[in-house]
């Protein structure tokens, strides 16, 4: 092979992946070190899949910044077998005596380098690359939570968490970087030495399979230390992992290796926290590890660890808006027992507050009604508290077995909800709620209720009751735990009112790659509250020009939509924050929520969760800048005949290989289909035994087109690429009778 030649395969086969990989947009798997202190520059790793040729990294808020230093990936099976071959063909030639060439040496050092790094069996390809970065994070960075995105030529990846601390930090070294570390199913993994450190301090690591870290630090008799993990925080689901994430398990050892404080949990938190008081000067030993000795790449913590306030609990565990509230605080270290909060100019919903600048977070409600307190004893209908509605009754199950009533005045017909929001706000308390009569007849009871906005949450813990109330009378809502709990942390707020329909907003993904001049889908899932069911119009809130929501109305009675964003032809190359919003008509009044941006994520292959994203980012993607977009000419909405057929006009903008277009249906209603197809042209067609007469959506499709095989190969599959271009602006449909 001639040096030219040889070097121009170990280019295409080292520093790239193959070409119609650059069509795929990147995916994070994880970040490393996971977050970092104020006033300090550090590299970090990005892990993930489909990362080559990194052009940017995009921190929201923008004022923590990146620099991309080095990309890497581990081989494909296939490359390996290439770089193997090529490797036996040098051996060969020097047992025939041949000397080898300087610039083949190098190669051959190059592919034992490779071979040995990043050459083994893959033990997740979706964390097989890796992109090396120096994050900058200024001295006037907050405190908290960022969102980091990578951009390629293939678009923008998903968000991953990256936090802003204020102590010193000590890190690992990067597990790629670590010897033998490189193949996470190589299990001659080192032994992990332990790691001094002194505190207060934040701890970043990784957990390869079956690893266990260690950190020994010196700390003096009576000082109050915390150690509180952040595991499931920075990834809260694993797709692939039983249970869906790291779950982290701590334990505290004296010098002489005497167990003295041990966590796998905090309450119904997966992530550890404990507090324990040194008796002695001298040396102590952390030690993390995966509860069940799991590891990988993506098992990442960060712990903090001294004499740092951390709040357990709140009571009341929220306020009435528009006014100046006062919450007692419990916990470790705190500075005070009790907090102001100002809720002037708050909107209903749930805020997170901290009682310190070093403590955690923890959310407080914010509702308009009436709000009282509790007050004992009301254990039973005989001794239970009077109330008006509408209430929010501020309460707490204080003592295991301890149930909570209320007596209430009602007519017939009056439709009566009571909503329990505990789990929500961070109290441990598994409520359960029954509704009875003057008789003591239980006319009604819930213990879960699923709210899908509570995308964190996979035990829907908090009540929700919806009844009409069949008589003039009195009536009583009992509230207790389902597991026989009970104590100071066990607080709630419990609404008791007439429904008020409303509803939320999820957009998902945060993340949305687009064409010039093309368009692509998004979901748009409405939470309807308290028998809602109204029609949902959406928009786009202050657009860049250009960019349109095509199709968006959730329709009366649904709970999704499927819609797609247009982009202009001559849009800049750098993401843009987009914000998105509903508007609907509730009971003679305009109501109007914005979306909140959101992750579809898989829970140990089965659970799937709406996960909050901060921002909703979008980036145009592709070289090809049309001068025209892509258009839906037939009149919308497109009426399909139950068991019959209608054309769909539609105009692409021209380019090359437009003659090869292929579309196809992305996740159609069943019974509906693609018949025919021409570039300009689609045949749907409706199955009259899957649908009904009625049905109403809108239809996401895809457009792609046909690559040829190069001039003088043979047309295979293998020769010819399919591109995709894009969504087609979603296409609003009814089935009709024929």
């Amino acid at each position: 092979m001639r040096p030219r030649a040889l070097a121009v395969v170990f280019a295409l086969m080292w520093a790239g992946l193959p070409a119609v990989w650059a069509q795929r947009a990147p995916r994070i798997g994880y970040v490393y070190p996971a977050g970092g202190r104020q006033n300090t520059t550090f590299t970090a790793v990005i892990g993930g899949q489909y990362l080559n040729n990194p052009t940017s990294v995009h921190v929201t808020p923008a004022d923590v910044s990146a620099t991309i230093l080095d990309q890497e990936r581990q081989l494909t099976p296939k490359e390996q077998l290439e770089a193997k071959e090529m490797l036996s063909k040098f051996q060969e030639k020097r047992k025939n005596g041949e000397m080898l060439t300087p610039e083949e040496k190098k190669a051959a050092g190059a592919i034992k380098e490779k071979l040995t790094a990043f050459g083994r069996r893959l033990a997740n390809p979706a964390l097989g690359e890796f992109v090396t970065v120096q994050m900058t994070v200024p001295a006037s960075a907050t405190p908290g939570k960022r969102e980091v995105r990578l951009q390629t030529p293939g678009g923008l990846s998903n968000p991953m968490s990256f936090h802003v601390g204020q102590l010193p930090e000590f890190s690992k070294p990067d597990w790629k970087s670590t010897p033998r570390a490189r193949n996470s199913m190589d299990p001659a993994m080192p032994k992990t030495e332990e790691i001094k450190i002194t505190l207060p301090a934040t701890l970043n690591g990784q957990i390869p399979p079956g690893g266990v870290d260690k950190y020994r630090f010196p700390a003096r008799a009576g000082q109050s230390l915390l150690v509180s993990v952040s595991a499931r925080e920075l990834i809260p689901y694993l797709a692939d992992a039983v249970p869906g994430w790291f779950q982290a398990a701590v334990t505290l050892y004296d010098a002489t290796g005497n167990e003295l404080a041990y966590a796998d949990d905090f309450r119904f938190h997966p992530d550890p926290v404990f507090f324990y008081k040194i008796p002695k000067d001298g040396e102590y030993v952390l030690e993390i590890k995966d509860a069940l000795y799991r590891g990988r790449e993506d098992f990442v913590y960060r712990i903090t660890v001294g004499e740092l306030p951390f709040v357990t609990s709140v009571f009341p565990l929220g306020g009435k808006t528009g006014t100046l509230a006062t919450v007692a605080v419990s916990g470790w270290n705190l500075p005070y027992n009790s907090i102001a909060l100002d809720l002037r100019g708050k909107a209903l919903g749930t805020y997170p507050f901290a009682a310190s600048q070093l403590s955690n977070r923890v959310p407080i409600g914010v509702d308009n009604l009436p709000e009282i307190f509790e007050v004992e004893p009301n254990d039973t209908a005989s001794t239970a508290q009077t109330v008006t509605l509408p209430v929010i009754i501020n309460g707490r199950v204080g003592k295991p077995g301890d149930w909570d009533v209320f007596k209430f005045e009602g007519k017939a017909g009056d439709r009566i909800v009571a909503e329990v929001y505990a789990r929500r706000l961070d109290s441990p308390l598994d409520s359960i709620l029954i509704l009875t009569d003057a008789a003591g007849s239980q006319l009604a009871l819930n213990d879960d209720h699923e709210d899908k906005g509570s995308g964190l949450n996979t035990h829907h813990a908090d009540s929700y009751l919806s009844f009409t109330l069949p008589v003039a009378g009195t009536y009583f809502i009992h509230i207790g735990d389902t597991q026989h709990c009970g104590g100071e942390a066990f607080a709630y707020r419990l609404r008791l009112s007439a429904p008020r329909p409303d509803f939320e907003l999820r957009a998902v993904p945060s993340t949305l790659n687009v064409r010039a001049g093309a368009s692509a889908p998004v979901t748009v899932y409405a939470l309807r509250k308290d028998g809602f069911e109204g029609e949902i119009a959406l928009s786009l809130k202050d657009p860049p020009t250009g960019f349109t929501l095509a199709s968006a109305i959730v329709p009366a009675n649904q709970d999704q939509v499927k819609s797609t964003l247009s982009a202009a032809t001559n849009v800049s190359a750098q993401p843009l924050s987009l914000k998105m919003e509903g508007r609907a008509t509730i009971q003679n009044r305009t109501v109007v929520h914005e979306a909140v941006p959101a992750d579809d994520m898989m829970q140990a292959f089965a659970y799937r969760h709406l996960v909050p994203a901060d921002t909703l980012q979008v980036a145009v993607v592709g070289r090809f800048r049309p001068r025209d977009s892509a258009k839906i000419l037939t009149a919308t909405p497109v009426h399909v005949p139950a068991g019959g057929t209608v054309r769909l006009e539609v105009s692409m903008p021209a380019g090359p290989f437009t003659d090869t277009i292929q579309y196809e249906l992305n996740e159609a209603p069943e019974g509906v289909a693609i018949q025919t197809m021409t570039p300009t042209s689609i045949v749907l067609q409706a199955d009259a035994a899957k649908v009904k007469p009625g049905q109403k959506g809108n239809l996401i499709i895809l457009a792609s087109i046909e690559r040829p095989a190069a001039a003088g190969k043979p047309a295979t599959p293998a020769n010819q690429r399919r591109i995709p271009l894009g969504a087609l602006p979603a296409v609003p449909f009814e089935i009709i009778r024929p």
